[in-house]
Formats: C-alpha cells, structure tokens, sequence
C-alpha cells in the first residue's frame, strides 16, 4: 500500500508540473517578463516544491480571481461589461474595474490577453484606449480576422464573460511638453495606443505639445472613433489626417474630411511632406502592421528624422 501511495503523490505531482508554452503563446513584443520567462519562474518552484514535497511552495501561480492591482507576471480576471461593434470586424469591448479603481497605465503603456481555443493558450498584446484616468472601466479595440485564432476566442464573448490580463507593458512613457510636436502615424488598431497620449495632452492644459495624427484605413466607413478624432481636432494643437487605400472619389466624402483625406498608401512623398508641415521638430510614434511599421520608419529616416526621433510601438 505504501508503494501504491507514493506512485499516487509522483501522478500527482506531475499533474502540478507548469505546461512549457507554445511559440504561438509569445506575444513576440518583447515584454518582459515575457510567457517563457513565467514557465521557467514557475518550473523551477515546482521542482523545489516536489524535492520538498511541499504543495505550499507553489502558492503564487493561480490567477487571481479579484484584481486589486495589475500584475506583469499574473494574469487577473475582468469582467467584460460591454461590446460594441464599430466595424464589420472591430469590437470596442469594456472591462469591469473594481469599485471605481483605475487601470494606472503610462498612456500608451499596453497588457496582454489570455486566450484558449481547441485547448491551445495564445497570448496577444492590446493597448487601452480609455483614458489612463478612467475610473471603474477599461476598454481595448480588438481587430477579428477570419483566420485568427484569439479572433475566435473573442468572437465567442458575451457580456458578462471573464477574461485574463496581466501588465503593463511598453517602454515608450509620455511626458508632458517633452516634444515640440508629435507626429502619429496609425494604421488600423494601431490608433489604439496614440488615443490615450492624444487625450491626456488634450485633458491637460499647461501641455502645449502640437500633435499631427494621420490614420490609414481602407476605407472611410473603416475609420476607428471618428467622433472622438473630430472632438480632438478642435483643440488648437491637434491636426488630423485620414490616408485610404481603398477609396477613390472625394466626393464620397463629407465635406469635413475633403481637405484631410489622402488616397493610397502611406509612402515616402506623403511622409516627407506631413514631416516638413510640422510646426515644430517632430517626434514620430508609428503603429501598426509589422510591415506598415517597416516602411513607414525607413520613410521617416528618408525624410531626415534620426532613430532617436520615432518609436515605434
């Protein structure tokens, strides 16, 4: 009997032993620590645990099921407390934050999201575009592709839903005045990390940065927070610019957005000439796609900013 329980005990402590993630877990941003550096965290305190045979060396791997304070190590539960659909394939969805805490996010600072799907965990990081202030919420714009696998996973929420984050994240740290002029290159969700520095110089008024924000989409129907980018326009230090690759006619547009929209793509001519607009030496913060990011920075470079001038989320 006694055989038969210690064999119980080495079933069991393998069952403790931490899952060793998948490459397709890593968000690829960099974070630190990142999901590898967790497993190896949790894999050698489940091996001091197990030479001990003491269970209680493991406490700290579990989520936390009440957020006091976010974690770049464990993931935390929210509730998810609204999802709008802004596009055929863009969800705004809000978190529950507890009684009416903040997030205490940097602006532009990001978290990553759990998702499991067919028993696969997958890890990708998403910036919210609330205010850093917000209090008792957070809301993250999350793009679905028809491919995607944390697509699915989110295609599948209802209201009332958990999901996992841990953060921040994200070198690039605003402060206020440090730049005569930023100038914001998006494409798509790449809007998502320059809405919360936009607002927090627009909320603030002894910050006189000038900022030039120019979104790229497909198409103006595809045009994140329109009513939010017109609200931010009015401020006297902030211009918008709309590029889109998939329209044509001017006319098709409302009036306010004729002198504002290019068409096309993003490319050296468009970039040299918002760099030379600038009231003053600009800083760039670029976001989106890997290769709309590639381009755009080696764009920048053409037009003369140095690598110490850009950052790119």
């Amino acid at each position: 009997a006694m055989g038969e329980r210690e064999e119980d005990t080495e079933e069991a402590w393998l069952q403790l032993r931490p899952v060793e993630p998948l490459p397709s877990q890593c968000c690829g941003g960099g974070c630190s620590p990142c999901v590898f550096d967790l497993y190896h965290r949790d894999l050698a305190r489940w091996e001091a645990a197990r030479a001990s045979n003491d269970r209680s060396l493991l406490s700290g791997q579990k989520s936390q099921s009440c957020p006091s304070k976010l974690s770049p190590e464990t993931f935390l539960a929210f509730h998810i407390s609204a999802m709008d659909k802004l596009t055929k394939d863009t969800y705004c969805v809000r978190f529950a934050l507890p009684g009416n805490s903040q997030l205490s996010l940097q602006p532009g600072q990001h978290l990553i999201l759990r998702g499991v799907v067919d028993d696969l965990e997958i890890q990708r990081a998403y910036t919210p575009i609330s205010p850093a202030n917000t209090e008792g919420y957070f809301e993250v714009l999350i793009k679905c592709y028809q491919t995607g696998l944390m697509s699915r996973y989110v295609e599948s929420w209802r209201v009332g839903d958990t999901a996992f984050w841990r953060g921040p994240f994200g070198s690039f740290l605003y402060k206020p005045n440090q730049y005569g002029e930023l100038l914001m290159l998006a494409a798509g969700t790449g809007l998502a990390p320059m809405v919360p520095i936009l607002q927090s110089i627009t909320d603030n008024a002894d910050d006189e940065t000038f900022v030039t924000l120019v979104g790229c989409f497909k198409t103006f129907e595809g045009i994140y927070l329109k009513t939010f980018l017109q609200e931010q326009a009015r401020f006297w230090n902030v211009r918008t610019f709309f590029v889109l690759s998939q329209e044509n006619s001017l006319e098709q547009l409302p009036w306010s957005y004729r002198e504002k929209t290019r068409f096309g793509r993003l490319g050296q001519d468009l970039v040299e000439e918002l760099v030379g607009c600038c009231r003053r030496k600009p800083f760039a913060l670029v976001c989106g796609s890997a290769e709309f990011t590639e381009d755009v920075a080696r764009c920048l470079q053409c037009a003369g900013l140095t690598g110490d001038s850009y950052f790119l989320f």
